[in-house]
């Protein structure tokens, strides 16, 4: 009988991998791998397939080194960033034990972008005074979300329903900043509420990055915790499992995955939900933070692909597809959550 799972070791350490989620992780990184390749090659001015890794070479062409670093560093973001709202995504619904407990839907994603807005407001500008924004934003809404849902506890809908008319408050009050600011203000608040990838740079996406890498530390120690958390708090305290601090650095954690993209790239939705669902159906298991993060890498990056070559000669802003990708999902879970209830 064929094994189920590979088990690896080292020392004392043991790490078991089931050979489905090997399979599917290995075909998942393949397709975001393919995502950045195609972005690099196809449409005009793409680079030809067998001269791709000559681009890269100190003698490369002028023609061939514009279009790496322009459309690289795009094709590169959006394989990182979809990664890292998949993984604000799984950590959110873990904690509200609700598939529609993604940050862009509880309220969260409002949050880091009111946060980003209010700092272009008062004349901030830079990768770090935005960041700090949108994670300070994540944070304030949480704290919100959390405070208003609270009653002896907090339960999944609860939390959801209160996320959503927090979310719905907070954009008002974004769309109120943006009315009052000056013309060049509001032009840079519009072009974040959409949520695009556009102009991507290699400096700015260096310093997303090195922020993200700090999340990325963290995500084996979440990965451990969120098995015992989807089992509910009873039996993960009864498992040894101190559950209000774990929350508190799930919060945190969510929250800066959520906000990193967000100083950069605005608002792009649908990602955090439907990532870790499909992840779970194609691993045919719990939570797993790595397959999230490769499924909305996967998503994101072809996203972006159909935003700059769905209509020729017209770049959408990558928010946009995702919107579509993303309702058209969740129009197909309310009516699965529906049939169940």
């Amino acid at each position: 009988m064929t094994p189920t799972a590979l088990v690896f070791r080292a020392g004392r350490m043991t790490l078991r991998i089931r050979r489905r989620s090997l399979v599917v992780g290995t075909v998942l990184l393949v397709t975001a791998a393919a995502t950045v390749v195609l972005a690099l090659t196809i449409g005009a001015g793409g680079i030809p397939l067998p001269s791709l890794l000559h681009a890269l070479a100190p003698d490369a062409a002028p023609a061939e080194r514009l279009v790496f670093e322009w459309r690289g560093a795009r094709a590169v973001a959006a394989v990182l960033f979809g990664g890292a709202l998949a993984i604000g995504g799984a950590v959110f619904q873990t904690l509200t034990r609700n598939p529609l407990g993604s940050p862009d839907v509880i309220g969260l994603g409002a949050g880091s972008y009111a946060g980003v807005i209010a700092v272009v407001m008062v004349g901030g500008s830079g990768f770090l005074s935005t960041a700090l924004g949108a994670f300070a934003g994540g944070l304030v809404a949480a704290a919100l979300v959390y405070g208003l849902a609270y009653r002896k506890g907090t339960h999944g809908f609860r939390l959801v329903v209160v996320g959503i008319a927090v979310g719905a408050i907070l954009r008002a009050l974004t769309s109120w900043f943006t009315v009052k600011a000056d013309l060049d203000a509001a032009l840079r608040a519009a072009i974040w509420d959409a949520g695009s990838l556009y102009g991507m740079t290699w400096p700015n996406l260096a310093a997303a990055a090195a922020a993200l890498l700090i999340v990325t530390l963290a995500v084996p120690l979440a990965a451990r915790r969120l098995p015992l958390l989807d089992l509910g708090d009873d039996a993960a305290t009864a498992l040894g499992l101190r559950v209000e601090p774990t929350k508190a650095f799930l919060v945190v954690l969510g929250v800066a995955a959520t906000a990193i993209v967000t100083a950069v790239a605005g608002p792009i939705s649908f990602i955090a939900l439907a990532a870790p669902q499909i992840a779970r159906r194609l691993t045919s298991g719990g939570t797993s933070l790595t397959a999230s993060a490769l499924v909305g890498a996967a998503l994101l990056g072809g996203a972006d692909l159909v935003a700059q070559h769905l209509i020729p000669g017209v770049t959408l802003p990558v928010g946009g597809v995702t919107v579509v990708i993303g309702g058209t999902y969740l129009i197909w879970l309310l009516i699965r959550e529906g049939r169940k209830t």
